[in-house]
């Protein structure tokens, strides 16, 4: 990232406030078993089929998602199968930061 110019940042950040949304989260988990439709995620996620097509529309801007029409329905599917990588290292990453909290709260816990 160091001499990128300011519209590649712009790019990533982008690409990483896609992400930021618990939903469009939800969404990508989902789609990580299988492609599904826009009723399908909505079913799933007790959103309306409305919201998730929203979130879906924004993470499809961003080439994380490929949407495909097949009659009257629309499938997704992820585009960009390396957001999984990086969504496990964060993960990873916040599990290690909370039970190195915890650990530390613990040692100050009256037995």
């Amino acid at each position: 990232m160091k001499d990128l110019p300011d519209q590649a940042l712009d790019q990533i950040a982008a690409y990483f406030q896609a992400l930021s949304e618990p939903t469009r989260l939800k969404i990508l988990n989902l789609l990580r078993e299988q492609e599904r439709s826009v009723g399908e995620l909505a079913q799933l996620t007790s959103y309306s089929a409305a919201n998730v097509s929203r979130h879906l529309s924004y993470l499809a801007q961003r080439g994380i998602v490929q949407r495909e029409g097949r009659g009257v329905s629309v499938f997704y599917r992820i585009g960009d199968a390396s957001i999984y990588a990086l969504c496990d290292l964060v993960c990873a990453n916040i599990a290690r930061q909370y039970a190195q909290s915890s650990d530390a709260r613990a040692m100050f816990t009256p037995a």
